[in-house]
């Protein structure tokens, strides 16, 4: 961003305004904690991070293993005042795999027995590996669904119908059991795959399996299965604790999802040795504080610092909505020198692409929550411990908006051009970030 004379005075102008005006700085940053625009202003935003820097940074997590701590230490760091418990490894969890998927006559939803025999509940018959079941909607005025099994070689094994769904259970401990439907190749499980059918025509799938051989396709999904072994292990006890805090087996269909709205489940295909001894090695440890199972949420990638939960989590216009977690502390991420352990990562640090202020007027004027008209100023001075924008205040021609750091981040996302480098979380400012 370029820093004529003529900006500098505006911006320390806007700066003094906002000094009177601005909501209380809860945290630090650079010192650009307002900046003034004007026709022929240019603003490049610049960041660390990637992530909602809450609890264990991944990167951190490896860059501390690579010096030598070990899961114990990285686990103390970013869940203070945590201690190791266990779980027991038998416990199940269901994971939401296929949701309101909706088959037809001509293309049913599709299922597989893989590497060994299967069976369906209810039912007497045992299928051979690979035979298919295919699951296709009522015909009115029937309200039943029709259930098809048939073996490799195209005969039928089974026709039959459900009205509000069925298991398929594998016949041996080698089967596995294939999602067909589901969008992606990462489609096969351990365990068991409950189908509900509803009356809407739409199909859900739940992989109920155990938590230890859920964690076998978490892990090498959430961290790479080539990194340090106690990075690995912290993230195995990590991701052990997220799932085992939402168990509630008498309460609804699932306990999880498969995605990054709880954690990343590529089940039996994304399965790595590395990961899986690594998860053998912890079996059942998990982070308690006190007698609860801690909420040991993690992301990829802190820029130098972790940050309390309450600043992350907040209402879409910034508002403090959730009380402080004891162990969800920000805190520095830095050696003893100074330098990040997280500096490794590809989005430790990170810029945007430069923007006029005509450009960021129409990104932003295109959203009803900052929609201000022609921008004069945005003001970057409400932030969390680790500098991360607790909320964002824009200020133009027809007034001044308030919303979440996270808000204002997903809005530039979505706004500036796809082709542009994203703002990788909200620890950002209008330079450079020590």
């Amino acid at each position: 961003m370029p820093h004529p004379l003529t900006a500098l005075r505006r911006l320390m102008l806007v700066g003094l305004v906002a000094a009177l005006v601005a909501p209380p700085v809860v945290g630090t940053s650079t010192g650009r904690y307002q900046a003034g625009l004007a026709t022929g202003d240019s603003l490049t935003f610049y960041g660390r991070g990637y992530g909602h820097g809450v609890g264990m940074s991944q990167y951190g997590a490896r860059g501390r293993a690579l010096v030598g701590h070990t899961a114990t230490q990285i686990l103390a760091h970013y869940y203070p005042g945590t201690i190791l418990g266990t779980v027991a490894t038998t416990s199940s969890v269901r994971i939401l795999v296929l949701s309101n998927f909706k088959p037809t006559a001509t293309a049913p939803a599709r299922f597989y027995g893989r590497k060994g025999p299967w069976t369906i509940d209810g039912i007497s018959a045992t299928f051979p590996v690979d035979a298919l079941l295919r699951v296709a909607p009522p015909v009115a005025p029937s309200t039943l669904w029709r259930l098809y099994v048939t073996a490799p070689d195209g005969s039928v094994l089974l026709r039959t119908t459900s009205s509000s769904g069925f298991r398929m259970r594998p016949a041996s401990s080698a089967t596995r059991l294939q999602v067909w439907s589901r969008p992606s190749t990462y489609d096969t499980y351990r365990g068991t795959v409950r189908v509900l059918l509803r009356s809407t025509g739409l199909l859900t799938a739940i992989n109920e399996t155990t938590l230890e051989l859920y964690l076998r396709g978490v892990v090498p999904a959430e961290m790479p299965y080539t990194w340090p072994t106690e990075a690995l292990r912290a993230q195995a006890i990590a991701a052990r604790s997220y799932a085992a805090r939402r168990l509630h087996p008498a309460t609804g269909s699932y306990d999880v999802t498969d995605t990054t709205s709880s954690q990343m489940y590529l089940g039996v295909l994304a399965e790595k040795s590395a990961t899986t001894a690594a998860i053998t090695a912890t079996a059942g440890k998990v982070v308690r504080s006190g007698n609860a199972i801690a909420n040991a949420v993690f992301h990829s990638d802190a820029g130098s610092g972790t940050e309390n939960n309450e600043n992350v989590w907040t209402s879409a216009s910034g508002a403090i909505v959730g009380s402080p977690v004891s162990y969800l502390r920000g805190a520095a991420d830095r050696n003893a020198s100074g330098a990040p352990y997280d500096a490794g990562a590809p989005h430790a640090t990170w810029k945007t692409a430069t923007y006029t202020l005509e450009q960021l007027s129409a990104f932003f004027s295109e959203d009803p929550r900052t929609d201000v008209g022609d921008l004069a100023s945005i003001d970057l001075s409400r932030r969390g411990v680790s500098g991360r924008l607790i909320s964002v205040t824009l200020n133009g021609s027809t007034g001044a908006k308030t919303v979440s750091g996270e808000v204002f981040r997903s809005i530039f996302n979505t706004r500036s051009p796809a082709t542009d480098p994203a703002m990788w979380s909200t620890l950002f400012d209008v330079a450079p970030i020590p």
